[in-house]
Parts: structure tokens; C-alpha cells; sequence
């Protein structure tokens, strides 16, 4: 008889009241929560040794075996020792337990019993075959869950066990397994030869054996990166079914500006920009997603969209993650812009009161027409006079949640999306799939490559006679450290530490310090100062990651650099590289790990963000790299970003085709209602 499906988990076999809070740590609160709560590894207990073969080697073995001998003994106050000796007609094997007298009791004489383990190397010296401490169960007593079979390994918390929490899900799957909607209609699993959901995830916590452990895993992935594509369509679609601006072509003051640079667009940045001009001069709204590495011209792109849409007498909104970035781009398209008789505003959390209300009161008088700034500009204190566009530089810093309240400040504008952080394709297809994606492809011509060298700790003085030549030669320097002050908990040389050396090695320079506890005025004091060149070395912490723009800066120092992902390594190492003189970044780092070693490897023989980002990728998984949470998609339990390119490509080209019919399919009913509950849950 089937169970009916229980209030709350404590009701599970197994769980009880006090199991129940301890779930709630797991995020385990539901029935489908604990039968979605997959493993983390497994453990093949499935191959059964001869005791005779078996040998110390630091190696789980998994035994079967008669109970010929139960003893206990206490050998002092305090200790008692439990002792099961099995035999397989080859061999015996003692199973041994210190002070878990009770376990006496699940043991039988002459019934048949597994035990899986790793052997007593020190017994093993005495000739005596030990396990301490093994997993065991009766062969006869029930299904084995803990021994004799690929065994699930789970991510715990304290206050539960491996085996009861492997205890509990099996009592789940058996009992209520039946209750979960299989939302995959079967012409669907039929095409892709997938299974049922209730043998998924069976297969994903016990699988038989490696097939069907790739099958569920293949139908559960599949499934998740479906509903994923289906939420990014649908709210794709919905926007272009809004009425947008439609942008004119704005008369000649383009190409006058165009003109009057000191350089041409590159081939790449005019594709991109006939890419989104066309976007602007459609009447439904511009969503965009514009990829370039680090100098590759993006913000040159966004000043000519942003020329468009104020040429057309709407607002433009331009969107930095810091305030550094933000005043970076006031001060650079203040310039530009203002020789074209446009008015540019700068608005950052760091105004005072009255400075605030000045921008805002120009803002909704439509007295500026392109406003620069941080989180700020989103507030609600902000009336847009009259929105058009809005450009989002770093998308991957802000979430998906913020962009929208940015765009809900307007009628639709168009938007623009910029990141300098290199996604493979793939990937930006199913983070970014609701936006059409751009890419500058290629640098400027001139640029001369970065040389990029890893030297260890013990290196430092011949670097830093090396950064002395360079300041002498009247060239700039930064000196990057992954501390602000000095920490007892993280071995790493602090900003204020550097500072303090360098003062002391380069008396002779001029020396700035900036990192992110400083105020925001002398933050822009000393960003100024380097700028103008009257700073020749510029220590600092990751705050100068994106913003700074400076040629004359030839050197990128960066200390304990295997604290540091590559993403953020390859962004720092683009505040260099900028101006006619050869730059350089040097890696200064003791990498403990293999993965740090590698990261480090990585960037000195690639200076392509593409290549780096896919390195980054494979060592970090996606969900470091780029955690689904910021962009409102849901989380993947099952699914792999990297790995399941095929899956992502299917599961793409399947949702386009249902969200144009969708209507019309009674069968795809549970799908669209899961759509809706999962729209709902973010």
C-alpha cells in the first residue's frame, strides 16, 4: 500500500524531531528536498575480497564472511573492546570496536555478515587481519544500503552520520519516491532515451553499477538545464513582445565624433556597434550582452550607443560595480561628451546631502543627460526624465534582480550589458539567454603582449631592483597584495605591510597606498595623483582590479598571487599593457596546492581572457566561477555548465521549440506548471 506523503520530514521513518532540525542545517526541510539531496561521491564496496588476498595497502576492502566468534573485553576502567571474527573459508577477519558495547547485540554466530573497511596495518605486522571501526550488515537482513554495492557518499552536518543519512533516504525513496511528478513528457524521454525520474533518482543515490548511474544522472541534468532554458526564453520572449524606443539615426553627430578621435574602430568593434545600432533603431527594447577582454574597446561601443540615445533626446545611465570604475568613466566621458554639448552627472553612495540633491534634481528636470554611478542610481529618490538606455559595466557583479529595477526606472529602455570577464559561449548562452550576445574578438592593433613571469617569495629582491629600473626610466608601477592590514588567521603580506617596506626601499619616489577601507575622497585623491604621474608606485589591494586606466603604468606586481583566482589575475594584469612602453606582470607566489601551481602556470603561457576563462572554469567548477544565484536562475544540483555542453546545446534547441507551442500540448502540462513555480520561487 502506498504511503500518503507526510506533513513534515520528521515523520519519515528514521527521522523524529531532533533528525528533523538537524536536516534543516542541510537545507533539507521537504520530502523532495531529501530525495534531491544527491551524493557527493561513492564508494564501491560492490567487489568482494578472500580474506587470504587481503593486504594493508591504505585501500577500503569490502569482505563477506561467517560469525564464528563474538568477544568482549574490558582491559582497563573506561575501555572496552568489541570483537567479531568473520570467516570466508579462506581466511578470518576481525571486525574491532572500542567502547560501543551495544553493538553486541546486532551480532549473530554462524549468520552471514559484510564488513568494509581499511585493514589494521599494525596488526597486520602480528599477523592478524583488523578492521577498526568497519561498516557492516547482515547479507539476509534486507537490502544492503552501507556495504557490498556502489555505496552513496553524502555531504553531512554534525549531528548525523553517514549510514543513518543513507538510512533515512532509503527509507524516502522506498516510501515516497511514487509521490514525485515526472514533469518529462514521454516523446521527450522517448527521443532522448532517457528514464523515468523515480529510476533517476534512484539510480543518482544507489545505482546498480556505473550505466545507470551515467543514465540518471544524463535525464536529471537534462531536465534541469530544460526548465533553466525555458525560464531564460520565456522571460526573452516576453520582452520582445513589450513596445520599445525606436531609436533615428541621429544625424551627423556620430560620425563627427567618430572623426574626431585619435583612432579607428578595430573590425570587431564596428560589427559590435552595427550589431547594436541596429538593436536601437528597432521598437522593441535592446537587451544585449557585450563580451571583451580586458582594453579590448568596450566602453567606446557604449559611449556611441549612449550618443544615440541622448542625439534622440532621451537619458542615458551608465552602471559601474565601485565607485572607482564609476568616477573612472565620468571623468573619460565627461570629456568626450561634454565637446558634444551634453551634460554628464556623476552620482555614487559617497555624495553628501546636498551634492545629492543637486544630481537629482538635474536628473528629473532632464537638465543632464547621461548620469554615471553605482548601486545609487537605482534608487528610488531617482526620477528618470526620460530613460533610453541603460549600459551595465561588470554585469557578472551585480544580479539579475538589480538590473531589472534599473531597467523598471524607464519605458522600456533599451540595455546594454558589459563584461570584460570572458564566458565561453556556451556558457553565456544559458546564464545571459534572455540577452543577444556581442563579442569584441580582438584587441587594438599595437597593443604589445604583456610578458607575464611566476617568480616564488625568495625572488623579491631581484623584482624589485627590476621595478627601480623601470621608475627610473619615469615609467609607473603597481604593487598588488591580497591583505588590506596584517591577519594572524591568513598568511599573506598586507597592503599596509608593502607599503611600509617599499616607503623604505623607494625613498626617492613618490608612493600612494589605496584599498577599499579608505574614504571615498582620498580614495580619488590618490587615484588622481597616480594618474598625473606625480605618484611613481602605486601599492594597493584588488580595488584597482577594474577602473584605472593609467598608459604610463608598465609594471603589475602582484604578491601572494596564488591567493588569487585567474579571472581576478587576468583582470589586474589589464591595468597594464595600456601605453607605448613594454609592459610586464610578475607573479610573486608559493602555491601550496597543485591547483594553485596551475593557476599561475596558466598565466604565464596565455594572455587570451577566452582560453583563461575556460582554465578557470575547469579548475573551479561553475559554480564558484559563476554562481547561478546572482543571475535569478535556479540552482543546479545535477547538472555541470563545462561538462554537458550537448545536454546544454539540446535542451536549448527542445525549449525554443515548446515555448512556440506550448499552448497547444496537454502533455507538456506538469513542465509549464513546474515553469511557473520555479518563476515564482526567484
Amino acid at each position: 500500500m502506498k504511503k500518503e506523503l507526510p506533513s513534515s520530514i520528521q515523520f519519515i521513518k528514521g527521522v523524529g524531531p531532533r533528525l528533523a532540525d538537524t536536516l534543516t542545517k542541510l537545507n533539507i526541510e521537504s520530502v523532495e528536498d531529501l530525495l534531491y539531496y544527491f551524493p557527493r561521491d561513492y564508494q564501491d564496496r560492490s567487489n568482494l575480497l578472500p580474506i587470504q588476498q587481503l593486504r594493508p595497502d591504505g585501500n577500503e576492502v569490502t569482505v563477506q564472511g561467517k560469525v564464528i566468534r563474538i568477544t568482549e573485553s574490558k582491559p582497563r576502567r573506561g575501555l572496552s573492546i568489541l570483537r567479531v571474527t568473520i570467516s570466508d573459508q579462506t581466511d578470518l577477519l576481525s571486525g574491532v570496536w572500542f567502547n560501543q558495547p551495544f553493538l553486541k547485540k546486532q551480532f549473530e554466530k554462524d549468520k552471514v555478515y559484510i564488513f568494509s573497511g581499511k585493514l589494521n596495518e599494525k596488526r597486520w605486522r602480528f599477523n592478524q587481519k583488523e578492521i577498526n571501526n568497519p561498516v557492516f550488515e547482515e547479507v539476509d537482513a534486507g537490502d544492503n544500503i552501507h556495504t557490498g554495492r556502489v555505496v552513496p557518499i553524502y555531504s553531512l552536518t554534525s549531528g548525523i552520520t553517514q549510514q543513518r543519512l543513507r538510512q533515512v533516504i532509503y527509507n524516502a525513496l522506498r516510501d515516497y519516491l511514487h509521490h514525485l511528478p515526472d514533469v518529462l513528457p514521454p516523446l521527450l524521454k522517448e527521443k532522448y532515451h532517457l528514464l523515468s525520474l523515480a529510476d533517476s533518482i534512484e539510480g543518482m543515490h544507489f545505482p546498480e553499477n556505473r550505466q545507470h548511474y551515467v543514465k540518471a544522472r544524463t535525464r536529471l541534468a537534462f531536465e534541469e538545464l530544460l526548465l533553466l532554458q525555458l525560464l531564460i526564453l520565456k522571460r526573452k520572449k516576453g520582452i520582445l513582445e513589450k513596445k520599445g524606443i525606436k531609436h533615428h539615426e541621429p544625424g551627423k553627430v556620430l560620425p563627427n565624433f567618430l572623426s574626431s578621435l585619435s583612432f579607428e574602430l578595430t573590425p570587431a568593434q564596428q560589427v559590435v556597434w552595427q550589431e547594436i545600432k541596429g538593436d536601437m533603431e528597432r521598437a522593441i527594447p535592446m537587451q544585449r550582452l557585450l563580451q571583451g577582454d580586458v582594453g579590448s574597446g568596450k566602453t567606446i561601443i557604449a559611449t556611441l550607443a549612449l550618443i544615440e540615445t541622448m542625439a534622440n533626446n532621451f537619458q542615458g545611465v551608465f552602471m559601474a560595480p565601485t565607485e572607482i570604475l564609476a568616477e573612472q568613466h565620468y571623468i573619460k566621458l565627461k570629456d568626450l561628451l561634454g565637446r558634444l554639448g551634453f551634460n554628464v552627472s556623476l552620482i555614487t553612495g559617497s555624495l553628501n546631502p546636498v551634492e545629492r540633491k543637486e544630481v537629482e534634481e538635474s536628473i528629473s528636470t532632464n537638465k543632464t543627460d547621461l548620469i554615471i554611478g553605482t548601486h545609487a542610481l537605482f534608487q528610488e529618490k531617482i526620477n528618470y526624465h526620460r530613460l533610453g538606455l541603460v549600459v551595465i559595466d561588470e554585469q557578472h557583479r551585480f544580479g539579475v534582480e538589480q538590473r531589472f529595477q534599473l531597467v523598471n526606472k524607464g519605458e522600456n529602455p533599451d540595455l546594454l550589458v558589459m563584461t570584460a570577464t570572458p564566458i565561453p559561449r556556451t556558457l553565456a548562452l544559458t546564464l545571459y539567454g534572455d540577452l543577444d550576445l556581442s563579442v569584441i574578438d580582438r584587441l587594438p592593433p599595437g597593443r604589445k603582449p604583456i610578458i607575464t613571469t611566476w617568480r616564488n617569495q625568495e625572488a623579491s629582491s631581484g623584482i624589485y631592483r627590476f621595478v627601480r629600473e623601470k621608475l627610473i626610466n619615469g615609467e609607473q608601477v603597481y604593487v598588488v597584495c591580497p591583505l588590506i592590514e596584517p591577519s594572524e588567521e591568513v598568511k599573506a603580506i598586507s597592503a599596509i605591510e608593502k607599503m611600509e617596506v617599499l616607503t623604505k626601499t623607494f625613498a626617492d619616489f613618490q608612493l600612494g597606498l589605496l584599498h577599499s577601507k579608505l574614504s571615498a575622497e582620498e580614495k580619488k585623491g590618490v587615484m588622481d595623483r597616480f594618474r598625473s604621474g606625480e605618484l611613481n608606485l602605486l601599492v594597493s589591494t584588488t580595488v584597482v582590479e577594474v577602473g584605472l586606466d593609467v598608459a604610463n603604468a608598465s609594471v603589475m606586481v602582484i604578491e601572494n598571487a596564488e591567493r588569487f583566482g585567474l579571472a581576478q589575475l587576468h583582470q589586474l594584469r589589464g591595468r597594464v599593457g595600456r601605453g607605448k612602453n613594454q609592459s610586464y606582470c610578475i607573479l610573486i607566489g608559493n602555491p601550496g596546492t597543485e591547483e594553485g601551481r596551475q593557476r599561475l602556470r596558466v598565466m604565464t603561457q596565455s594572455s587570451d581572457g577566452f582560453q583563461i576563462a575556460e582554465e578557470d572554469l575547469k579548475l573551479r567548477g561553475p559554480g564558484e566561477f559563476f554562481g547561478t544565484k546572482q543571475h535569478g536562475l535556479p540552482d543546479l544540483k545535477v547538472a555541470n555548465l563545462i561538462k554537458d555542453q550537448k545536454l546544454i546545446s539540446y535542451s536549448r534547441q527542445e525549449a525554443e521549440v515548446l515555448l512556440s507551442r506550448h499552448n497547444r500540448q496537454e502533455e507538456y502540462q506538469l513542465l509549464w506548471e513546474r515553469i511557473t513555480e520555479l518563476e515564482f520561487k526567484i
